[in-house]
């Protein structure tokens, strides 16, 4: 049976185009979250290197490759605190020359893994990166099993679905939410979470940036969907939840024995679900 896991969320503000300054601010919010028993330590959206440019050239001059200098850093130290991180940045891949709005995972044995961000608004570095091109997948940490999404990709339920039906306890959405995200922030971490049976983290940044506003306002639900931590606005802030890989797994939630029982995941119609993926029009709109 899986332990139980303190995750954290460290809620900070960032300089634009300044990566190494940025690696040093992570490092020692990593410390002091591990200080606090996390296992597991999550950071905003593109916290390395902001996110307010106003051109390609200028996200090509902060983005680095996986593993590189921003990985290495973070994992030097997670081998130091033994401890797991997810944290955003701007990833450039040479082999095909796209940049990528990324989150990477690294742990006491190095980089693990990454994500890149599927669903780009036209909106800072995302107007001038190229859209996620990766499967969505889970990563066991050693008993608690983990997928990323980006910011954005919160507001569709599907990845978060997807996420949960490859076996993801808990779900981390590193995010860079500002004034006009408010109704995202206030709902994304209790709806994935109640929708799915999983474990909710979503971290957003705070500071002015290009003339937006990141609000905070971080959050953390459980798997029955009840909000366990709200974040203040405007504030660095670093918070802990408590995760259960074991009652994430249980999606039959049982009220009375064979009189009110609810599994919002083993009771899928997917053969009603076409529409989904064939982009055909469903009610007047069509999928692209």
């Amino acid at each position: 049976m899986p332990d139980l896991w303190t995750v954290a969320g460290v809620q900070m503000d960032c300089r634009l185009a300044d990566p190494a300054a940025n690696r040093e601010a992570v490092c020692a919010r990593l410390a002091e979250a591990a200080g606090r028993g996390a296992r597991l330590v999550v950071f905003p959206e593109c916290v390395t290197t902001g996110y307010g440019f106003e051109s390609r050239g200028q996200v090509r001059a902060v983005a680095e490759t996986l593993p590189g200098p921003s990985t290495e850093a973070v994992a030097a130290a997670c081998r130091r605190l033994g401890v797991w991180a997810v944290f955003g940045l701007i990833e450039h891949d040479p082999a095909a020359d796209k940049l990528y709005n990324s989150c990477a995972l690294v742990g006491p044995a190095g980089y693990a893994a990454s994500y890149r961000k599927a669903h780009l608004p036209c909106l800072g570095a995302d107007r001038f990166t190229d859209p996620g091109d990766r499967p969505f997948a889970v990563h066991d940490l050693g008993g608690l099993k983990v997928g990323m999404n980006i910011c954005f990709d919160g507001s569709f339920p599907e990845t978060s679905r997807i996420l949960t039906l490859l076996g993801a306890d808990l779900i981390v959405l590193p995010t860079n939410w500002a004034t006009t995200a408010r109704t995202m922030a206030t709902i994304a971490s209790v709806a994935r979470a109640w929708e799915n049976h999983v474990y909710y983290l979503a971290v957003n940044r705070v500071g002015e940036e290009a003339g937006f506003r990141y609000i905070g306002y971080s959050s953390a639900a459980d798997c029955l969907g009840q909000l366990v931590h709200r974040a203040p606005e405007d504030a660095e802030h670093i918070f802990t939840m408590a995760v259960d890989p074991a009652e994430a797994r249980r999606k039959r939630v049982v009220t009375c024995a064979g009189v009110y029982e609810i599994d919002r995941v083993n009771w899928r119609r997917p053969d009603l679900y076409g529409p989904l993926v064939t982009g055909e029009v469903f009610g007047g709109h069509q999928n692209k």
